[in-house]
């Protein structure tokens, strides 16, 4: 879908599961291979104007990364958001950020989004970075296409939008071929959590691939409240087990926090 624009949502209580647990990964896959083919297959616009038109809207980023800047964040969480306060509330990092700043000059990034107006400020976020590469095309199929060199080790982050049913039956043929085509690589995927639970069938599939782990937190939801999101996981195949640990400490921690 060409709709999806992420800054209205930035900062919300799923970017903050998301960016926390990725932030814990990649500090992780940092120590362990300075030599890292990253990718992105969904990358959005890389930063985030917090007071901006766009993320003020819903408000979203109150109750999510705001509330942590706010109000003494649980320790787990702690190293990702210092990564945030020391760039602002206008620039805040999505995930192409994050690994701009976490991984070493060793590393190559590419970083695929198809939306025209996300791509085009993606590519002025990351400004001259030789490290990297901003695609305009199709995620999937162009990820699929590279290769890591005999030193690198191949990292993919997937963060669809989920706009709609088709965006869960992509991912769930996708992530097989994936999984076959980096035999060594290491695969992270974004699952939104749903009140109705329509994604728990294919959360169970996804676990069955291959040796992974889960990090997911839940929130209390209002009953008045019409959203369809009640929480957010990372499925990280392949990761290191220090990203393992750290990332099971982020989620618990956050569903204790949300659970206040």
């Amino acid at each position: 879908m060409l709709s999806y624009q992420h800054g209205f949502h930035a900062g919300n209580r799923a970017d903050v599961l998301k960016h926390a647990v990725l932030h814990a990964i990649l500090g992780a896959v940092a120590k362990e291979s300075p030599n890292t083919l990253y990718v992105e297959t969904h990358s959005g616009r890389g930063r985030y104007n917090l007071d901006g038109e766009q993320a003020t809207k819903g408000g979203e980023a109150v109750d999510g990364v705001l509330s942590l800047l706010a109000d003494g964040a649980p320790k787990p969480v702690q190293p990702w958001l210092e990564l945030v306060k020391e760039r602002g509330r206008a620039d805040y990092p999505g995930s192409p950020a994050l690994a701009q700043q976490i991984l070493p000059a060793s590393s190559r990034m590419i970083f695929f989004e198809k939306h025209p107006t996300e791509n085009r400020e993606l590519v002025k976020a990351l400004e001259s970075d030789p490290r990297l590469q901003v695609k305009h095309a199709d995620g999937y199929s162009g990820a699929l296409k590279l290769s890591p060199r005999s030193n690198e080790r191949m990292v993919c982050f997937v963060d669809p939008s989920y706009e709609t049913s088709r965006d869960i039956d992509a991912l769930a043929l996708w992530t097989p071929r994936a999984l076959k085509r980096w035999p060594k690589g290491m695969l992270v995927l974004w699952l939104p959590l749903f009140k109705d639970g329509r994604e728990i069938e294919f959360g169970e599939y996804l676990t069955e691939l291959d040796d992974c782990f889960v990090a997911g937190a839940r929130w209390p939801m209002d009953p008045l409240d019409e959203g369809a999101l009640e929480g957010s996981a990372i499925v990280a195949y392949r990761a290191p087990a220090k990203a393992r640990e750290a990332s099971l400490n982020i989620a618990n921690a956050l569903q204790s926090w949300w659970a206040r």
